[in-house]
């Protein structure tokens, strides 16, 4: 079953698709105090959940999304229309490392999506070029909240140094040419809601649709527990920072 399709049925119920609630959500566009007529990117949108609430808390400001799912900006577009925002945003199905803008952006995002980079260190230096001078980024990783163990890094098929962690994160952004402004750290609450709802909207769906895709979907969700449940809970973070550019 083709990964993209995995995935939009994964989250259906949490197309925010990291870690992060609503309310947190909320709480970092608004940081971002955007002025009026800015221009807001967003690399691996998804379903564009981030974009479409910076859309309606900033009613001058535009936007672009990039994804290489069609089925998630399909269904970025179909939100877009339903809340009356189509006009503000252009949706692009292209990978992200490959996405050439016209002119900077006053704030880019990359939550969840530094692997179309390969990586953070990448994916900090492709944002930092996609902003204005004085702009903002909100980009958001995982780190190592605790000492992965040895059980942990086999199922996540991860290296100790894959992740820093949180001090070692905060470094690097900042190495890479950014001041922390303001950050959220993920809870555990958060965590374990993104996790349920991912394989349980997978889980419905292969019940509701038995056969060879439905099969595939389900063995995608136990799998995906498994991993979460006796690998990575409670080890592996999820931070998200709100960055101003500097130099």
């Amino acid at each position: 079953m083709d990964r993209q399709l995995i995935s939009l049925l994964a989250h259906a119920d949490h197309p925010i698709a990291a870690p992060v609630g609503p309310a947190s959500l909320e709480r970092l566009l608004a940081r971002a105090r955007l002025r009026p007529g800015a221009r807001v990117l967003d690399l691996g949108c998804g379903q564009a959940a981030w974009t479409l609430r910076a859309l309606e808390l900033y009613p001058d400001v535009t936007a672009d999304g990039v994804d290489v799912s069609p089925q998630a900006l399909a269904s970025a577009a179909g939100e877009a229309g339903a809340r009356g925002l189509s006009g503000r945003i252009r949706l692009h199905e292209t990978p992200a490392a490959d996405f050439t803008p016209a002119e900077p952006y006053d704030l880019v995002l990359c939550v969840g999506a530094v692997h179309a980079f390969g990586g953070l260190g990448p994916a900090l230096e492709a944002v930092r070029g996609f902003l204005r001078p004085e702009g903002l980024a909100l980009v958001g990783d995982g780190f190592w909240d605790e000492e992965p163990t040895p059980q942990a890094l086999t199922r996540l098929g991860a290296e100790p140094d894959e992740y820093a962690d949180l001090p070692g994160t905060v470094r690097a952004v900042e190495d890479a040419g950014f001041r922390v402004v303001y950050g959220h750290t993920s809870e555990r609450a958060e965590w374990d809601e993104y996790e349920w709802s991912w394989t349980g909207s997978l889980i419905r769906w292969a019940l509701d649709n038995p056969g060879p895709d439905g099969e595939a979907a389900l063995t995608a969700a136990l799998e995906h527990r498994d991993m979460w449940l006796n690998g990575y809970r409670g080890i592996l973070g999820f931070v998200t920072f709100l960055l101003r550019r500097t130099g």
